[in-house]
C-alpha cells in the first residue's frame, strides 16, 4: 500500500531510485508518511531530525531564528521541491537549527530521517544526491545573506518584487507588507516606507490586494 502511494513520486524525483535494491525501495516507502499542514503550522522547530520533506502542494518557509526571536527567511519551497536541512541525521555536518512553517495549506511526503540515513549509509549515490541538494540550498542561503549584508533596501525590495512576479506569472504581488518584510528579513515599517516611495514614483501601486507593479523597467533598473 505504502509503496503504491509513494513510489511514483520518488521514482520521478530521486535519480538514484533505480540504483537501489527492491528491499531498500520498500524500506523507504514503508518509512514515509503523507501529511497535510494548515497555513501557519510550524512543521519543524529545529529540535530534532524531522526527516526529508517533499512538497506535494502548497508552500513552506525555511528560516533561522535568533535567541531574541528575530527570524530570517532562508528560502521558500513550493510544489515539487525538497528540503534536506530538516534531516540533520542525514546531513550531520549541518549543526545549526532551521525552522519550517507552512505558508499556505500544504501537503508533504516525509521520509523518516533515520530510515533515509540508514539507506544512504550503504549507497554512495544517495549521499551524493543529499549533498548536492543541500549545496543548492546553501547557495540560496548565501544569496539571502549577501542581500542583507551588502545591498540597499530599495534594491532588495525591487529584486524581491521582480522574483515574486516571475514566480507567480503576475504583476500583482498578493502579499502583505508584513509578509514581504518577513521574507526579506526586514521590518514591516521599513518595507512600508519603501513601498510608499515606490508608489510615489509610480513604480508600483499599493492596495489591500497587495502590490501591483506598474513600471517593470524602472523596477528592474533598481535591481542593477
Amino acid at each position: 500500500m505504502a509503496r503504491a502511494m509513494f513510489e511514483p513520486a520518488y521514482r520521478e524525483i530521486f535519480p538514484f531510485w533505480d540504483k537501489i535494491s527492491e528491499d531498500e525501495r520498500e524500506y523507504i516507502c514503508e518509512n514515509s508518511v503523507a501529511l497535510s499542514y494548515p497555513k501557519g503550522t510550524t512543521i519543524h522547530d529545529g529540535s530534532e531530525c524531522s526527516g526529508v520533506f517533499f512538497i506535494r502542494s502548497g508552500c513552506i518557509r525555511v528560516y533561522i531564528m535568533s535567541d531574541e526571536g528575530k527570524d530570517i527567511t532562508l528560502y521558500r519551497l513550493h510544489s515539487g521541491s525538497m528540503c534536506m536541512l530538516s534531516a540533520s541525521c542525514v546531513l550531520q555536518s549541518v549543526t545549526f537549527d532551521v525552522f519550517i512553517d507552512a505558508e499556505e495549506d500544504s501537503e508533504c511526503y516525509i521520509i523518516s530521517g533515520p530510515a533515509f540515513a540508514h539507506v544512504a549509509d550503504n549507497n554512495t549515490d544517495i549521499k551524493i544526491f543529499s549533498l548536492e541538494t543541500a549545496v543548492s540550498r546553501f547557495s540560496d542561503v548565501m544569496w539571502v545573506m549577501q542581500q542583507i549584508l551588502f545591498m540597499s533596501l530599495d534594491r532588495r525590495l525591487a529584486i524581491f518584487l521582480i522574483d515574486e512576479s516571475t514566480r507567480t506569472g503576475s504583476d500583482v504581488i498578493e502579499l502583505t507588507h508584513e509578509q514581504i518584510a518577513k521574507y526579506m528579513g526586514s521590518a514591516r515599517e521599513v518595507v512600508s516606507r519603501m513601498l510608499k516611495y515606490f508608489a510615489n514614483e509610480k513604480i508600483v501601486e499599493v492596495s489591500r490586494k497587495g502590490v501591483k507593479i506598474l513600471d517593470k523597467r524602472r523596477l528592474r533598473d533598481l535591481t542593477l
